[in-house]
C-alpha cells in the first residue's frame, strides 16, 4: 500500500507535501474569508477572486507541459514552489500590517493562479521520475491520499486560527510550510531520478504535443471521458452548497458537513487505490466501472430525502470519484512516451480543470430554473453516458496502448 515510500526521493517529496497541502487548504479558507471581510460579504467579489485564480490554467497549462519536457523538472519545481510561497508571504504581510485592500487580494490571486497553472503539470509529470513506471500508480494514489487528508485537516485548522489570530497569520503559516517542499527537493539525489532525455528547445513543440495526442485515438477518448465527468460531474463546489441551503434549509455548517463527508469518501477511495496499485498497472475495466459507479451514486446522493442520508451517500461517491481519477491519471502517464509526458499532462490538467467555467454556470442554471437536486442528477447522468460510450469505444479498439504494454479488457496486460 505504501510501496512508493520505499523510494528515498519520493519520501522527501511526500513529507514536504503533507505540510504544504495543509497550508494550502488553510490559505484557501482564509483567502475566501478575507475577501468577504474586505467586500462586506459580497458573493460576487468571492467569485471574482476564484475566477482570477483559476483563469491562468486555461492559458498556461499547455505551455507548462512544454517547459516540463524541456527543463529539469526538479529545478523548475524549486523555482515554482518558491513563487507560491512568496505569494502567500506577500498576502500575509499585507494583511497583518493592516494595509491589505481587495485589489491586493485580486492581484495575488492572479499571480498565485499563474504560478499554480505552471506548477501543476510539472509536478504531475515529475512523479514518475521519482518512483519509476512500476510504482507510478501507487504514487498517484498516495498523492491523492495526502491531498484529501489535507482537505479535511486544513480548513478545520484555519477556522480556529482565523478566530484567534486572524487571516494574516494563516497566510504566513502557509508561506512557512513551503520550506518543507523546497527542502525535500533540495535533498533529493538527482542520480536516482528516472529521467528521460530532455527535449531540445525547438519551434512548434506545443503543436507537436497536440498532434501526438490527436494521432492517439485511445488518448483522445480517455481525455474526452475525463472532460465530461470533471466538467459536469465533479461540480461539488456548486452542487453541495446549493443542496445544503436550498433543499435542506441548512447554513454554512450544513455545507461543511456535506463537504466533510465527501472528503471522507475521497480519502477512503485514495487509500483503496493505493492498496490496489500493488497488483500491477491500472486496468481499463476499473476505469470504466469507477466512472459508472460515480455517476450512479451521484444521482442517488442527489435524490436522498434528508441531509444526513445525502451526506452518507456522498461517502461512496467520493470512493468512486477517486477510483476513476487516480486510475485515469496513472493511465495517461503510462500511455505516453517520456519525451511527451509533460505536454500530455499539461493537456490532461487543462481538460480536467478547464471545463469548470462551463460546468459551473450550467449547474447553477439547472439549480435555479429546476431544482437544487437537478445538478447532481444531470451530472450523474452525463457521467454514466460518457462512461458507457467511452468504455465501448475503448473496448472495441482493444484498450489503451501503453509504452510497451496494452491495457485490455478483463484486466489483462500482455506484451
Amino acid at each position: 500500500m505504501f510501496g512508493s515510500l520505499r523510494v528515498r526521493n519520493y519520501r522527501l517529496y511526500a513529507s514536504g507535501q503533507v505540510v504544504s497541502l495543509v497550508g494550502l487548504w488553510m490559505q484557501r479558507v482564509a483567502q475566501d474569508w478575507l475577501v468577504l471581510e474586505l467586500s462586506n460579504g459580497s458573493p460576487i467579489a468571492l467569485g471574482i477572486a476564484a475566477a482570477l485564480q483559476f483563469a491562468p490554467t486555461l492559458f498556461l497549462s499547455l505551455w507548462a507541459g512544454v517547459l516540463a519536457d524541456r527543463m529539469d523538472k526538479r529545478k523548475l519545481l524549486l523555482v515554482l514552489e518558491t513563487g507560491l510561497g512568496l505569494c502567500a508571504l506577500t498576502l500575509g504581510l499585507l494583511d497583518v500590517t493592516g494595509v491589505v485592500q481587495l485589489w491586493h487580494v485580486y492581484l495575488l490571486c492572479l499571480l498565485l493562479g499563474a504560478v499554480s497553472a505552471v506548477e501543476t503539470p510539472v509536478r504531475q509529470s515529475f512523479v514518475v521520475e521519482m518512483v519509476g513506471r512500476d510504482q507510478l500508480t501507487n504514487a498517484v494514489a498516495l498523492n491523492s491520499m495526502t491531498f484529501n487528508l489535507a482537505r479535511m485537516v486544513g480548513p478545520a485548522v484555519a477556522g480556529g486560527l482565523i478566530i484567534f489570530v486572524g487571516t494574516g497569520w494563516v497566510f504566513l503559516l502557509n508561506a512557512v510550510s513551503f520550506i518543507g517542499v523546497i527542502t525535500g527537493l533540495l535533498l533529493m539525489r538527482a542520480g536516482e531520478l528516472h529521467r528521460g532525455d530532455p527535449v531540445p528547445r525547438e519551434k512548434g513543440q506545443l503543436r507537436e504535443g497536440l498532434r501526438y495526442v490527436r494521432k492517439r485515438p485511445d488518448l483522445v477518448i480517455l481525455l474526452s471521458l475525463v472532460f465530461f465527468i470533471s466538467t459536469f460531474g465533479l461540480n461539488f463546489y456548486v452542487t453541495l452548497a446549493v443542496l445544503a441551503r436550498n433543499t435542506f434549509g441548512g447554513d454554512a455548517s450544513a455545507y461543511g458537513l456535506l463537504s466533510t463527508l465527501l472528503a471522507v469518501g475521497t480519502l477512503a477511495g485514495a487509500t483503496l487505490a493505493a492498496r490496489r496499485s500493488a497488483r500491477g498497472k491500472p486496468r481499463l475495466k476499473l476505469l470504466i466501472v469507477g466512472a459508472l459507479a460515480f455517476g450512479a451514486l451521484e444521482i442517488v446522493a442527489g435524490l436522498m430525502p434528508t441531509m444526513w442520508l445525502s451526506g452518507l451517500a456522498l461517502i461512496p461517491v467520493g470512493i468512486a470519484m477517486m477510483t476513476f481519477t487516480t486510475t485515469a491519471n496513472a493511465t495517461v502517464q503510462l500511455a505516453v512516451s517520456p519525451a511527451m509526458r509533460g505536454r500530455v499532462m499539461g493537456l490532461y490538467m487543462l481538460v480536467f480543470l478547464g471545463g469548470n467555467p462551463l460546468g459551473g454556470p450550467v449547474m447553477g442554471w439547472l439549480a435555479e430554473h429546476f431544482t437544487a437536486r437537478a445538478p447532481m442528477v444531470v451530472g450523474g447522468v452525463v457521467s454514466i453516458v460518457a462512461a458507457v460510450v467511452g468504455g465501448l469505444v475503448l473496448a472495441r479498439r482493444g484498450g489503451i496502448t501503453l509504452t510497451g504494454y496494452r491495457l485490455r479488457r478483463r484486466a489483462r496486460v500482455t506484451r
